[in-house]
């Protein structure tokens, strides 16, 4: 579950996210979204808002994500499907890289075998435009470790729905059971 602290319509205050976090099944794995953060700022968010993982979505050098990453239980790298970023993804150290569209948030698919340009043996995760009715094709087409939504299942701008959000979920779940992914 993803709080996003960088500047955003969806961004939220480190108090806020403490108060949710604290009410949370313990399996659920808490992520803050950052982006061109100083890495002592995100360790002193995370502290505040007791997050578990950090997700860099900025211009961040692997020098940045290796720090971050060597702080925090689980990280992952957002990066530009297409870009340079992208094609050597496999330099940056954090557990997952999550590809995304040019305008991140903007709900907008990129072409998904850009996905084909990303180094092998990473843990991949899908984003860019998913919702409910599309993320069953995007597991199927790119075999994604994990999927990642934002505006895909909100009623408004910054404001989830939670029809959408279980529609999502169960979509997700069903195209990776039929893979094989999950029981």
């Amino acid at each position: 579950l993803g709080f996003v602290f960088a500047p955003s319509p969806r961004q939220v205050a480190p108090s806020k996210v403490r108060e949710i976090v604290r009410r949370l099944p313990s399996e659920i794995v808490t992520v803050g979204v950052f982006r061109d953060e100083l890495p002592k700022r995100i360790g002193d968010i995370m502290q505040e808002a007791h997050l578990q993982g950090a997700q860099l979505h900025g211009h961040e050098s692997t020098a940045i994500m290796a720090e971050v990453s060597a702080a925090v239980r689980f990280s992952i790298k957002a990066v530009v499907a297409g870009s340079p970023d992208a094609k050597r993804a496999d330099n940056f150290a954090c557990d997952a890289v999550l590809i995304d569209g040019l305008s991140p948030g903007s709900g907008e698919v990129f072409d998904w075998q850009l996905m084909n340009e990303v180094p092998l043996g990473l843990r991949l995760i899908l984003s860019g435009g998913l919702h409910p009715e599309n993320v069953a094709e995007g597991i199927d087409r790119v075999r994604p470790w994990g999927v990642d939504v934002s505006s895909g299942v909100e009623k408004s701008h910054g404001l989830k729905d939670p029809v959408k959000m279980r529609q999502f979920i169960a979509n997700a779940r069903a195209a990776a059971r039929e893979l094989g992914d999950i029981d």
